[in-house]
């Protein structure tokens, strides 16, 4: 069978990381604006004050605010089909409990829509991608008060309002389910836990709180969906699910289990709450082991009505998951594992595994049955541009070009895939280590990682590799 006519071929990019322009023309700060630059092996420090000596990657990023019309030409040049990009809410609405947005943000994303209208670019919006607005993290503690819920969903059905004859797909949540962990206390859910110093801790976790405040996430984006299919009922919603791919490390039935169970609650428990509108099973369970109280009875049919009408994921990776305590650990998107003796790793750790995206890709098909789309797939190096002025990104033609085979065998499978947007398809700034020496894209932006460098584009060998694969509708990846 193979890729479909109107397959969505396309890149993506998050508001925080690429578009710069942080206290400009209205906008207020989000949590990402407090965040330092980090490293492989230096974690981000997270400032309750921005302090003037300290660098903060995502004030200028690769300022695609000021160079958004030279960047979407280029991804027009591609020929993308779809573009992934993310609404900065601090934008719209600078501490994102006002009545009344800015108008200078909601103009600044017109422009950007009328953009990719102009290059027959359909735009995929994600509504929140970690961006959630500081004073709402500040003052409310994020999600764990209720009444932000109230005000993500003003914020939603204003942006739908106004685009809504320039966006048909939409995103609620980005990477939802990072939620499961510690990890998206912060990203997720605006919960900041702080020391007796003030200092955001970003290792401190209270489990209850978070699993309260996922449930509320949980609502925000169901209202966002039924608000939005009454603004315009030809709107399509999707969930965005970061998914960590496990294999047991042994056929020890210790290790299967383990990896069942961590694959039920960091993986599907996010994916059938917005998919099928309702907690599975294992997750209820699981909350009154904790005795955690959430409302899902009592919410049950909010749930149920806001489903989302196709599931969106990234996938960059897997790990092998075993109880031998004992055996070497490796990175990965967020969440490490134990090493695989098949797999090669990335210069950042990550072990990359096309054949396990064909997995994933039957697994979700199974269980879902709705249409998908991979929203985030790439791989992150440190590009350099040689003697010849040159980016020979050959290695990252072959990492794509491997995935893009297995998208045409999971297809073949009966799996319902209709889209694919490569992550970070113009170099922009690492989310989890702040850095732009880790490079994704098929377009060079001259910055390093200290903020220095002039902000030239230049096109990498990839930047031709994916222009036929899309003119070809993947038909010529091999080449």
């Amino acid at each position: 069978m193979g890729f479909s006519k109107d397959f969505l071929w396309g890149g993506a990019t998050a508001a925080n990381q690429c578009e710069g322009a942080w206290n400009i023309d209205g906008k207020g700060d989000s949590i990402c604006d407090h965040m330092r630059g980090g490293g492989v092996n230096t974690p981000r420090v997270f400032d309750m004050e921005i302090l003037p000596d300290k660098y903060y990657p995502s004030h200028d990023a690769i300022d695609f605010y000021h160079h958004y019309k030279e960047d979407i030409a280029m991804l027009g040049e591609m020929g993308f089909k779809v573009f992934r990009l993310s609404i900065a809410w601090s934008r719209i609405f600078p501490k994102g409990n006002e009545e009344k947005p800015n108008e200078a943000g909601l103009a600044f994303y017109d422009n950007v829509f009328d953009e990719c209208r102009k290059y027959g670019i359909k735009p995929l919006v994600t509504l929140s991608h970690f961006e959630m607005p500081f004073y709402l993290a500040k003052e409310y503690n994020g999600f764990s008060d209720k009444r932000v819920v109230d005000y993500f969903v003003h914020y939603a059905t204003t942006v739908m309002e106004r685009y809504k004859d320039k966006v048909s797909y939409w995103l609620t949540f980005n990477e939802i389910n990072f939620a499961t962990l510690p990890f998206g206390n912060q990203n997720v859910l605006g919960i900041l836990h702080t020391d007796e110093k003030g200092n955001v801790v970003r290792s401190l976790d209270d489990e209850k709180m978070r699993y309260q405040a996922l449930h509320n996430v949980f609502l925000a984006s169901a209202k966002t969906v039924i608000e939005g299919r009454k603004i315009n009922p030809s709107f399509q919603f999707g969930c965005m699910i970061a998914h960590v791919t496990m294999y047991p490390l042994t056929p020890n039935p210790e290790d299967i289990l383990l990896v069942q169970q961590k694959d039920n609650h960091i993986n599907n428990f996010c994916g059938d709450v917005q998919v099928k509108g309702e907690y599975p099973d294992f997750m209820i369970q699981y909350l009154k082991n904790k005795d955690i109280d959430v409302p899902y009875k009592e919410d049950a049919q909010l749930l149920k009505d806001g489903t989302v009408d196709f599931y969106t994921f990234s996938y960059y990776s897997s790990n092998c998951v075993t109880v031998d305590k004992a055996k070497e650990k490796t990175s990965g998107n967020v969440l490490g594992g134990v090493k695989n003796p098949y797999l090669q790793v990335s210069d950042w750790g990550w072990q990359i595994d096309p054949k396990g995206l064909r997995y994933v890709l039957n697994k979700l098909n199974d269980r879902y049955g709705v249409p998908l789309m991979i929203v985030e797939n790439g791989l992150g190096a440190a590009d350099q541009i040689d003697e010849t002025g040159q980016v020979l990104d050959d290695y990252r033609i072959e990492y794509l070009k491997e995935h893009i085979k297995v998208m045409e065998e999971a297809i073949n499978d009966g799996v319902k895939l209709i889209g694919y947007t490569m992550w970070g398809c113009i170099d922009l700034i690492s989310a989890g280590t702040g850095e732009m020496k880790k490079r994704y894209g098929f377009i060079y932006v001259d910055r390093d990682n200290e903020g220095k460098g002039s902000l030239m584009r230049k096109k990498k060998k990839s930047f031709y590799w994916y222009k036929q694969v899309i003119a070809s509708n993947g038909e010529n990846y091999n080449r």
